[in-house]
């Protein structure tokens, strides 16, 4: 009997699947816009999460605040306030906190503004970025993962965009940073075997967004009667990813680090897997372009005005069109961005309005 019972209870204790690991996260940049909603799902899931923010001026610091404070209402989570150009801090913290995985998301973001200011791009996405990756190679974190961007597509006209694609042609300094980002931490990944995931972002929106970005211009203009500036006279086309698709993405990968192939011959074909290192880039969009006027129009239906129109041509360094092409992400995590433009903009007026109370 006694021997029954025992093989009973092993049978039942592998009736129960393992369960899944439970990660100690540092992201960069969690009083930002997609910093927080990564920080939110991970935390949500029961991971311990540390985060760290400069909490630039750049746009409204409150908004930034308040997603920390909102993230603080967890006992899982930390918040330090430090910039990435510190490399004494972010390797302390990095260092107290041994993450088994970095998420680095902070940078100093916007195209435009980098036609102004390129310095703070220089510093915060290049020194900054790189005293992230002397922290992950010292620590030996399990892996790394870092934002890139779209942008890092410039003057390519093929489109969907595609990750075996050549990135040559940046047009704005900003997509220089970003694509600097993918050949140093690539060159990490070589020497250190440090595995290292770059993802690009594609034009991202939804709650809790950045107030320099369309949606949110849009939807404050239209609702106080102000004009929105309409680039390229409106013939213009995004991918635009829903920012909770866009984490749901990141938070897939984080379980996916790459492994150096022993020959260049095992890398997957249709795979961005580096032949010499542990190291890919993955595109995380919605796999569609969106016309401009379409997304404007959406914003006008849900708000029930229309919008005071000012068409204007095309900016410097600014591109016609985005287009992802997201088979890797799905290849690689079984899952695909898929909300569409008018139910994302629906959730994010209604967030709008209640953060302002309208």
């Amino acid at each position: 009997m006694h021997g029954y019972g025992t093989k009973k209870a092993a049978l039942a204790m592998t009736d129960h699947p393992t369960p899944p690991k439970r990660h100690r996260v540092f992201i960069t940049g969690t009083a930002g816009f997609i910093g927080f909603h990564l920080a939110k799902l991970l935390l949500a899931e029961g991971h311990v999460v540390c985060g760290l923010d400069a909490m630039t001026d750049y746009y409204d610091v409150t908004l930034k605040q308040r997603r920390h404070q909102m993230l603080l209402q967890n006992p899982n989570f930390e918040a330090h306030e430090a910039r990435l150009e510190d490399a004494d801090a972010v390797m302390r913290l990095i260092t107290a906190f041994q993450p088994t995985a970095i998420v680095h998301l902070a940078a100093q973001a916007g195209v435009r503004y980098s036609l102004e200011n390129p310095r703070a791009y220089l510093e915060s996405n290049l020194i900054g970025t790189f005293n992230v990756m002397e922290a992950a190679r010292t620590l030996g974190v399990g892996h790394l993962l870092m934002a890139s961007t779209s942008s890092v597509y410039g003057a390519n006209t093929e489109m969907p965009f595609d990750e075996q694609q050549k990135v040559d042609t940046p047009l704005t300094f900003y997509a220089a940073t970003k694509k600097a980002n993918e050949s140093m931490s690539h060159s990490y990944a070589h020497l250190w075997d440090l595995p290292t995931t770059m993802f690009r972002f594609f034009t991202v929106y939804g709650p809790w967004g950045r107030p320099d970005m369309a949606l949110f211009k849009f939807t404050k203009g239209i609702i106080e009667g102000t004009p929105i500036d309409i680039y390229n006279h409106g013939d213009m086309y995004r991918d635009f990813t829903y920012v909770e698709d866009l984490v749901r993405g990141i938070r897939l990968l984080i379980d996916t680090p790459p492994q150096r192939p022993d020959t260049p011959e095992d890398v997957p074909e249709g795979d961005s897997l580096s032949p010499v290192a542990p190291w890919r880039v993955v595109n995380i969009g919605n796999s569609d372009k969106v016309r401009l006027m379409d997304f404007v129009e959406a914003i006008e239906d849900e708000l029930g005005k229309p919008a005071i129109r000012n068409f204007m041509g095309m900016q410097t360094g600014d591109v016609p069109a985005t287009w992802a092409n997201a088979d890797l992400l799905k290849s690689l995590t079984g899952y695909r961005p898929q909300t569409n433009v008018r139910d994302g903009v629906k959730a994010f007026v209604a967030w709008y309005k209640d953060y302002y109370n309208i």
